[in-house]
């Protein structure tokens, strides 16, 4: 079973069963190089006014910087010991979010929050993939920085392999484990996870040699702004193939698994596809067309808690019909 097309099987299934907002390969370090290949952002109470905001990242920085919902402050003070470049193409973003005013006065730009960053992230869980455990690489190594690191609530490990209890046995006794059949979306819980700690400190494993192992401490703030990042992101990219990703062969359509649509579909491979990896004139079942209609966002909407026209959006945009009529 190949990797992307068990991802994105795992994807629909669990988009469709947690209530959560189900990001794809994700940053998951602060000072390493660890990608998580799946994570659930379950909602807090804050979500709608999250929601309300864009439906697109808010830039981290912008979240970061010292600036809030009362007075406006220069840009200088909002973003100290930055360029003057930098700070600005965040500015941008962050207004082009909805997150940030600004307003110029007596030559200097000032900022200002539109709405205060909700608090609005309840538990975060992150998932590992390896569909065949008989191949499992890094595997082992991956799972005990997300253990020792402990960003996540919980880690799992998902595959379509028979789990077997040497399996079980070389792998951190935290990490919880599912098997999961990508054809009919039958999910089996083979282990429960234990919760980690994510409130409070943690040790970040950067490299492993023989005899040797590279740490750096990690403190509870640094990981909840590490939180909070993973958490924009899986908001604002989802985790469905772009809608200008789909390849231009007749054979591919934009199929649903488990009540999700708008996923690559090949007919002649009788599964899902990686289209950036798997398609295109050296596949032997390439038949050249216009690629499929895909309606990414509409399906990501049905299926999840993303908010693809905030109240946000919809006051800017009001607001420019005032200055056309």
């Amino acid at each position: 079973m190949r990797e992307f097309p068990f991802e994105l099987a795992l994807c629909a299934h669990l988009e469709s069963t947690t209530g959560a907002v189900v990001g794809r390969q994700l940053g998951a370090a602060l000072h390493g190089t660890r990608v998580v290949d799946v994570a659930l952002v379950h909602p807090g109470q804050g979500f709608a006014e999250r929601a309300a905001v864009t439906a697109g990242t808010i830039p981290p920085a912008a979240i970061e910087a010292d600036v809030g919902v009362g007075e406006a402050r220069p840009l200088e003070e909002a973003f100290p010991g930055t360029s003057r470049r930098w700070a600005r193409e965040t500015v941008e973003a962050a207004v082009d979010a909805g997150f940030f005013e600004r307003e110029r006065r007596g030559g200097r730009e000032y900022v200002r929050q539109t709405v205060r960053y909700p608090e609005w992230i309840d538990r975060v869980v992150g998932v590992e993939n390896k569909p065949d455990l008989y191949r499992p690489g890094d595997l082992e190594l991956q799972l005990r920085k997300d253990v020792s690191l402990g960003l996540f609530d919980e880690v799992v490990l998902a595959t379509a392999s028979h789990v077997t209890g040497a399996h079980l046995n070389r792998i951190p006794g935290e990490v919880g484990v599912w098997r999961f059949d990508p054809e009919t979306g039958e999910r089996r819980v083979v282990r429960e996870p234990v919760p980690l700690a994510p409130d409070g400190p943690g040790i970040e494993v950067l490299d492993t040699r023989p005899g040797r192992t590279d740490v750096r401490p990690v403190t509870a703030a640094e990981k909840a702004r590490q939180r909070r990042r993973l958490a924009e992101r899986a908001y604002g990219k989802g985790w469905r193939v772009p809608a200008d990703g789909f390849p231009d062969c007749a054979r591919c359509t934009a199929g649903g698994r488990f009540g999700a649509g708008a996923l690559p579909d090949c007919r002649w491979k009788g599964r899902l596809v990686d289209p950036a990896r798997e398609c295109g004139s050296s596949c032997p079942g390439y038949e050249p067309a216009d690629p499929p209609e895909a309606d990414v966002r509409g399906e990501r909407a049905r299926n999840s808690p993303w908010e693809p026209d905030p109240r946000g959006r919809a006051r800017r945009q009001a607001g420019l019909d005032r200055f056309l009529e």
